[in-house]
C-alpha cells in the first residue's frame, strides 16, 4: 500500500524536480496529482514514464490525499496550505512562509529527522532555504564532534534559485552581449547578471543585511543549534544551477582538517572531493542533477584557535528544494504515516 501524493506548483522548476525525484527514488506512490494555477491548467508534466495533466489548484479537494509537496510562492501557500492541512493532508512546504513558526518543524533529514513527529501540530512541515539546507548537512557531523561556535559564510547562488525568468534573463543577456541591438536590460535583477555578480538576494532589512542572509542565520539556529552564531553574505552569480558556499567554521574544541575530512567522508548526504591539485575540487556544473552535498578545499584556518575552512556545493533545485522535500516525505512515511 502506497501514498496518495499531490505536487502543488508542478509546472515550475522545483515542482518538476519534485516529480522527477519521486519517480527516481521510487517513492511508494499509489496515486499522484499535479496541480497548477489556472493559467497553467492542462499543461503536461512528466512523472517517470507517465505524463500527467495539471489540475486546478483552486478547486482541488485534498480530502483523502496523504502528502502535498508545495512549490509555490508564500502568498499562494498562505491560502492553500491551511486548506490542505485542514482536509487531513500533510503539507511539506518549500516557501519561506512557515519556516520561522515555532509550532512547525523545519527539517533537513540528515540533521534533525526526529523533529518530523511534530508535523501533527499543524499538519505542515517546512522545507528550508536552499543555501541553508546544504550548509547544515555539512555542519552537523562537525558540530557533533567539536561543537561549532561561529560560522562565517559567503554564498555564490545560481539564478535558478530565483526561477525560470531569471534563467531566461541570464541566457538572453549573455547572448545579447555578442549581438549588437539585442542587448537585454535587467528586469528580474536590479543589475545585469551576465558576466557580473550581485551582492543582493531578497529584500534589504533595517540592519543592512538582506532577507536571504537573515534566513541563513535564523534557519541554522532552528535546525542545528540556537547557540551557533552565523553571519552570511549572499551573492547571486551568473550560473544556471548549483549553489556554492565558502564556509569558515570556529569550533569550541580543536579539530584538525584531516579528521574533519574523515568525518565528512562518513557523513550522510555528503561527498568529499578534495585533492590538493588543479581540478581536484567540485564546481557547480558538476553537481547538477546529483543528490549529494559536495565538500572540497577542507583546510585549517590558522588565524583562529579552532578553525576550519571548506567549500560546499550542491544542486539548489535538488538538495536545496525538491530532494529535501521528498526526503522529508520519506521520513514522514517511515516514522509516522507507515503506509509504504
Amino acid at each position: 500500500m502506497g501514498y496518495k501524493v499531490v505536487v502543488v506548483g508542478a509546472t515550475g522548476n522545483v515542482g518538476k524536480e519534485m516529480l522527477n525525484i519521486l519517480a527516481e527514488r521510487e517513492f511508494p506512490v499509489d496515486e499522484i496529482a499535479a496541480l497548477a494555477s489556472r493559467k497553467s491548467l492542462g499543461t503536461e508534466v512528466s512523472f517517470g514514464d507517465r505524463t500527467l495533466r495539471t489540475l486546478d489548484l483552486d478547486t482541488f479537494d485534498f480530502t483523502g490525499w496523504d502528502i502535498a509537496l508545495f512549490a509555490i510562492g508564500s502568498d499562494a501557500t498562505k491560502v492553500y496550505a491551511p486548506k490542505a492541512a485542514s482536509q487531513g493532508c500533510v503539507v511539506i512546504d518549500n516557501s519561506s512562509l512557515y519556516r520561522y513558526d515555532p509550532e512547525i518543524p523545519l527539517i533537513v533529514p540528515e540533521v534533525n529527522a526526529d523533529d518530523v513527529v511534530r508535523y501533527k501540530n499543524k499538519m505542515i512541515i517546512a522545507n528550508p532555504n536552499c543555501s541553508t539546507a546544504q550548509m547544515v548537512v555539512a555542519l552537523k557531523p562537525l558540530h557533533d564532534r567539536a561543537r561549532i561556535k561561529r560560522v562565517v559564510v559567503s554564498t555564490y547562488q545560481s539564478v535558478s534559485g530565483t526561477g525560470k525568468e531569471a534563467m531566461d534573463e541570464l541566457w538572453n543577456q549573455t547572448k545579447g552581449m555578442y549581438v549588437p541591438g539585442q542587448e537585454v536590460e535587467p528586469k528580474v535583477y536590479p543589475k545585469q547578471i551576465a558576466f557580473n555578480v550581485i551582492p543582493h538576494i531578497d529584500v534589504f532589512l533595517d540592519s543592512g543585511e538582506t532577507k536571504e542572509e537573515w534566513k541563513m542565520v535564523a534557519e541554522t539556529k532552528k535546525i542545528l543549534d540556537p547557540k551557533i552564531k552565523v553571519t552570511a553574505t549572499c551573492v547571486r552569480v551568473p550560473v544556471f544551477v548549483g549553489h556554492s558556499e565558502a564556509i569558515n567554521i570556529e569550533f569550541e574544541d580543536y579539530l584538525d582538517w584531516e579528521e574533519a575530512t574523515d568525518i565528512l567522508r562518513e557523513a550522510p548526504g555528503v561527498l568529499v572531493v578534495d585533492k590538493r591539485e588543479a581540478g581536484g575540487y567540485i564546481t557547480p556544473i558538476e553537481c547538477v542533477g546529483e543528490y549529494a552535498t559536495y565538500i572540497s578545499r577542507i583546510r585549517q584556518d590558522s588565524t583562529i584557535e579552532n578553525g576550519i575552512n571548506l567549500w560546499c556545493v550542491s544542486d539548489n533545485l535538488r538538495k536545496g528544494a525538491a530532494l529535501n522535500a521528498v526526503q522529508i516525505a520519506e521520513v514522514l512515511g517511515q516514522r509516522c504515516l507507515k503506509k509504504g
